[in-house]
């Protein structure tokens, strides 16, 4: 482990060739998705627009940090790498290191952090999927710089690193060169952004709706979207009223209300739905309600006050309130932003 390894990639543009090289770090008991993930959405970008329109386009290749070729991940199944980190040769436009339970052996191997603070400086963008980002901070690379990672380790990330600046609720993070994404599917959505960094946000996008993946969550969004806690409440009343309101946020969802469909007095309810969900049942309303309206905005050309009442705000001036509340943006402004051109 503790020998040095030969960096040989180049740092100039590649000659003759219009097609950016993505390389991905894995190691023993890397998580599976976090590195097919990123891997099928540039790999699918002549899928998405077709063959002709793709000259400028990726090329991947899975690299890992032990000797031999094929490395078992996280969940059991094999991965076949093209080669070890070491033997990479010629000019790479991106390095990314994916995350998984294997990542803590992976950053006290120093022969690779090596190799790391040698080959970062020579590629255009250096990134991490997950808890790859301990790997990128073992190696110094987010000294002094922002950054986020799974929000279970955000706090460790934190701890360990105080040269880092953890942004514990985003998706993913841009700080110049520099990308981190947030848990596992999260790198999805880095690799979605690098995209429509490189080649525009409707080139994105097709391959967005290629991957069948409607939704495309900013980099400034909360890692914890309300439809994912559904399954918060222990009790299977309250989880069966959580899924309810989500199929019917235009309606009524008044305590009275639903505390009556969840056979409780009203405030028996709302104790009982704070202890175990951890937001008031109208807290929990309005995220659900925003997190519909956001959608709404993103794939819609419908008016604020059409989307304000099917979404159960009422008007636009309420429903602009709790996106303020929310999501710290206003709807108007959110739609300009992330709205796809196409939205019909």
């Amino acid at each position: 482990m503790g020998a040095s390894w030969d960096c040989e990639i180049g740092s100039e543009s590649q000659p003759g060739s219009l097609r950016r090289r993505i390389v991905i770090v894995a190691f023993p008991r890397v998580n599976l998705l976090d590195v097919a993930g990123p891997c099928e959405v540039f790999s699918s970008l002549s899928e998405a627009l077709g063959e002709e329109a793709t000259a400028g386009g990726y090329t991947v290749e899975v690299v890992t940090t032990t000797r031999g070729s094929q490395i078992e991940s996280s969940s059991g199944v094999g991965l076949v790498a093209a080669r070890h980190c070491s033997s990479v040769r010629g000019v790479v436009d991106t390095l990314l290191i994916a995350g998984g339970t294997g990542v803590w052996a992976a950053m006290k191997d120093e022969a690779f952090l090596s190799w790391l603070r040698r080959a970062g400086p020579k590629v255009r963008r250096v990134g991490s999927i997950c808890t790859g980002a301990f790997v990128l901070a073992a190696s110094g690379w987010l000294d002094g710089r922002r950054a986020t990672t799974h929000w279970r380790w955000c706090d460790r990330l934190a701890r360990e690193y105080p040269a880092v600046a953890v942004e514990p609720d985003s998706i993913f993070v841009r700080d110049g060169n520099l990308h981190t994404s947030a848990g596992v599917t999260a790198g999805i959505d880095l690799a979605l952004a690098l995209v429509e960094e490189d080649l525009g946000r409707e080139v994105a996008l097709a391959i967005a709706r290629h991957l069948v993946m409607f939704v495309h969550r900013p980099g400034g969004q909360s890692q914890f979207s309300p439809l994912l806690e559904l399954q918060a409440a222990n009790r299977r009343p309250l989880r069966d009223l959580q899924a309810w309101v989500a199929e019917h946020l235009a309606e009524d969802l008044s305590v009275d209300i639903l505390a009556d469909r969840a056979h409780m007095s009203p405030r028996n309810f709302a104790r009982a739905f704070h202890k175990e969900v951890g937001w008031t049942p109208a807290r929990f309303v309005e995220r659900l309600r925003v997190d519909a309206a956001r959608r709404r905005l993103e794939e819609t050309d419908a008016g604020l006050e059409r989307v304000a009442r099917e979404c159960g705000f009422g008007s636009a001036d309420v429903m602009r309130r709790s996106f303020l509340r929310v999501l710290q943006v206003a709807p108007s402004d959110y739609r300009g932003r992330f709205q796809a051109s196409s939205a019909s």
